[in-house]
């Protein structure tokens, strides 16, 4: 049986051209070209693979779905488009002769701009959940091991359900979300709770897909942050914590050497007290992270978020 394949023939590539919208001046030259790429390599993935109209349709459904249920930003991280990306950073960053700082690692769907900010310290959570508390603090250092003053230590994660508030109904405003300014010597400390660790919706389509990869959709405990300093490039990051069952089993592939905290959790009660605590036990979480110098002005903090997520 003989494949059958148009898309390079000269008609095609007029029709596309006439679709990206590259037979005017109106519109976006950078977005045209990328729509350009985007048609041609569909049209190669259809000819190629002899997708069949059910597939075609099927797929078309399945984008229908997975915005539906907001899980775009689960899926490119399900499927390593989110490391890769990670990965090629580095590799130009090699190509430049850029090495050094902690390492970067994936940002994922939940971040929402606009946390509280703190100077030095802050409590993070808001008292509702009754998890095991926890200290987290460290310190940020420029390349050369000199802490950074006034860096903002930005960092998010999860409840003990392994649910983010705006995403979580149930949680208070900015629930386990703060922003903190690094004190003289480069230092940060929060109170939080140790988050759990999370898994797609069974019934979701990121989840879908991932069962037909034959791949679970688990996610080990972690702590996300973004680090930034003027003069410095902004660091995207997160912590894994040693001994979770996924921490390199991590369906988002986040995981990385040199990522990966010890959760010290502490059962004595006068420890406790001194810490201005009722219970008998509590964690604690060290971390410090190092910066690259900046290649060209870098951004006061990220704001690529959709308003909207702010405001939900």
């Amino acid at each position: 049986m003989v494949t059958v394949k148009i898309s390079q023939t000269a008609e095609i590539q007029a029709f596309f051209n006439e679709v990206a919208g590259l037979g005017h001046a109106q519109g976006n030259p950078r977005f045209k070209q990328i729509i350009l790429r985007m048609l041609n390599d569909t049209a190669r993935l259809i000819e190629d693979l002899e997708i069949t109209e059910d597939e075609f349709w099927h797929a078309v459904d399945y984008m229908n779905r997975l915005g539906g249920r907001n899980e775009a930003g689960l899926l490119v991280a399900g499927l390593g488009i989110e490391h890769f990306i990670d990965l090629l950073q580095e590799a130009k960053d090699a190509e430049a002769g850029l090495s050094g700082g902690t390492p970067r690692t994936i940002e994922g769907p939940l971040y929402v701009a606009g946390a509280p900010i703190a100077q030095g310290e802050a409590r993070m959570d808001d008292g509702l959940d009754p998890g095991v508390v926890m200290f987290l603090e460290g310190q940020v250092f420029d390349a050369q091991g000199k802490p950074l003053a006034g860096a903002t230590v930005d960092l998010w994660h999860a409840n003990t359900h392994g649910t983010y508030s705006y995403f979580d109904s149930t949680q208070s405003e900015y629930n386990l979300r703060r922003r903190i300014i690094t004190d003289a010597q480069g230092r940060y400390r929060a109170r939080s709770i140790v988050p759990s660790g999370y898994g797609c919706d069974p019934q979701g389509p990121t989840q879908q897909c991932l069962d037909l990869l034959g791949r679970h959709g688990q996610r080990p405990a972690h702590v996300h942050f973004f680090i930034s300093a003027p003069g410095h490039r902004h660091l995207t990051t997160q912590i894994n914590f040693a001994g979770d069952k996924y921490l390199w089993d991590d369906f988002a592939y986040a995981t990385r050497d040199g990522l990966i905290g010890d959760l010290r959790f502490v059962d004595d009660a006068a420890s406790a007290r001194d810490r201005g605590l009722q219970g008998d036990r509590f964690a604690e979480l060290a971390f410090d992270f190092h910066l690259q110098a900046a290649q060209a002005p870098a951004a006061e903090a990220r704001s690529h978020r959709p308003r909207a997520l702010q405001d939900a």
